[in-house]
């Protein structure tokens, strides 16, 4: 499975690069957007939700940046060893490296590549323990606007976790977006 997600973002990155590299843009100049939305985490088999914030600058047509923040909102409970844990995500940022394919002047298809960090608790019987972890995360999505303004945007975003944290996370948004 981890290879078959690897593949299909290396393709999606890999049809990007011939738009990037042409450097001809249509737009020109810095712009900016924003994002609000939800964004449902699955982490070995802990299903997690929280609500996610972008800000981002796009350079031109096909490149951009952009810093996430989330918050939990929604906890799960797992079975470990016959003991039923609550767990629960507390936040999580990231920055990002963002390429941007235009499909019509309303679509945009995107890949992106950044590092993050998480923080989360786990907790039995009125005692809780702090779980933190730094990942590598990329992902793929598209983003259709209305009204070349206001738009939304869906996305998958695939957090690997450094060894010393284990385990990887699979994490699908929806988002409002707004261009500034």
């Amino acid at each position: 499975m981890k290879l078959l997600i690897t593949a299909a973002a290396g393709v999606a990155f890999a049809a990007l690069l011939p738009a990037m590299a042409s450097a001809q843009t249509a737009t020109s100049g810095t712009t900016f957007y924003g994002t609000l939305g939800y964004a449902d985490t699955d982490l070995d088999h802990v299903n997690l939700g929280a609500i996610q914030g972008r800000l981002g600058a796009r350079f031109g047509q096909n490149f951009g940046v952009e810093g996430e923040v989330s918050g939990g909102v929604k906890d799960d409970h797992v079975n470990v060893g016959g003991t039923d844990v609550k767990v629960k995500l507390d936040h999580q940022e990231a920055i990002y490296g963002v390429g941007f394919l235009p499909i019509s002047p309303n679509i945009d298809l995107l890949a992106r590549v950044g590092y993050g960090h998480t923080e989360g608790s786990g907790s039995v019987a009125g005692v809780s323990t702090a779980v933190k972890g730094d990942s590598w995360n990329y992902g793929v999505g598209g983003q259709y606007t209305f009204d070349g303004v206001n738009g939304v945007r869906v996305d998958y975003t695939r957090e690997q976790f450094q060894r010393s944290s284990g385990g990887d996370a699979n994490v699908w948004s929806i988002a409002y977006v707004r261009k500034f």
